[in-house]
């Protein structure tokens, strides 16, 4: 919706101006001065609209500063309220307005923005609800369980290339933590692991059992459904090797998380797969950089996503 809001605005940029500069030169010289003056002034207040969306866009100027971001933010709400007033006030001194016209493309344009504002306001997101027990099957005895209780793909809890492109520092900080080296990367961890898969297995003939650790310690190739394959289960498999195995706590695992189902421990969270503006995952420079500039011209629903109110609580 955002990205074609974008383009959208984009498409108008040349029409607009364009229109203006050859409508201003025709029309300036004649004597009806009120409408001159009011056609002028729509005009300024039209290029106020562009120039506001291009700067909040941040592909020009990067504009970080909160105070004149919202600055800009609302000048692109309330200028458009002008640019209505100014051309009725243009039309008014010229020739007669067909006013059933106007009106009627005005309720059709309040219906469509009624609409959308009703389809802006729905989340298909469960937060702050426990995942379905039908995870259960696969996660038992991790406590851990995903929204939906179905797997989330390998590449979006791996994605951490992703997070350092705008978040360097924080991302060489994760490089050298204890969570980056959770899993089977941590050579303390991988002993222990592998001998309870031996015990495990002996005991059970299977190494279900020691999923128990994995909702912590384990949770891309845990969550991507990995433990189903068939070498997993054996327990001779160098896990050592796979780069599932030693991704450790990634970025995207913390923030994707959703619920706290319970402060007993043991990995007792709901994680979800986070919804991402378009093309985040792709390897073509240019959809990449549309991406980016979606992510810099409107962070609130990647703050949205990756930053919830769960986060900054003691349970979490």
């Amino acid at each position: 919706m955002f990205l074609i809001h974008l383009l959208l605005g984009l498409a108008i940029v040349a029409p607009v101006v364009l229109f203006g500069l050859f409508h201003i030169r025709n029309a300036y010289g004649r004597p009806n001065r009120r409408a001159v003056r009011a056609g002028l002034a729509l005009f300024v207040s039209s290029l106020l609209v562009l120039a506001t969306g291009i700067l909040l866009t941040r592909a020009l100027a990067d504009i970080r500063e909160p105070f004149l971001r919202r600055g800009l933010y609302w000048a692109h709400v309330i200028t458009p309220l002008a640019v209505v007033w100014l051309f009725v006030l243009h039309r008014l001194a010229g020739r007669r307005i067909r006013w059933s016209v106007g009106l009627t493309w005005a309720a059709v344009a309040g219906v469509f923005a009624l609409a959308m504002t009703l389809l802006h306001g729905q989340d298909p997101r469960r937060w702050n609800v426990a995942g379905p027990a039908s995870g259960e099957q696969y996660f038992f005895p991790s406590l851990a369980r995903t929204s939906t209780g179905n797997f989330i793909p390998a590449r979006t809890l791996l994605n951490d290339q992703y997070c350092q492109a705008c978040h360097a520092d924080i991302h060489e900080s994760w490089l050298h933590s204890v969570h980056r080296f959770s899993s089977f990367n941590n050579p303390a961890y991988d002993a222990t692991v592998r001998e309870t898969r031996r015990v495990i297995f002996e005991r059970d003939g299977n190494v279900q059992a020691s999923r128990f650790c994995a909702g912590c310690h384990d949770p891309v190739p845990f969550f991507a459904g990995e433990f189903e394959d068939p070498r997993f289960d054996d327990p001779g498999y160098e896990l050592a090797t796979d780069p599932l195995a030693t991704a450790g706590i990634t970025c995207t695992v913390c923030h994707a998380i959703t619920n706290i189902n319970s402060a007993r421990g043991n990995a007792d969270y709901t994680i979800e797969e986070p919804i991402h503006y378009p093309w985040a995952f792709s390897d073509h420079p240019i959809l990449r950089w549309v991406n980016e500039q979606l992510v810099k011209a409107k962070p609130d629903f990647h703050k949205k996503v990756f930053l919830k109110p769960l986060h900054r609580t003691a349970e979490f």
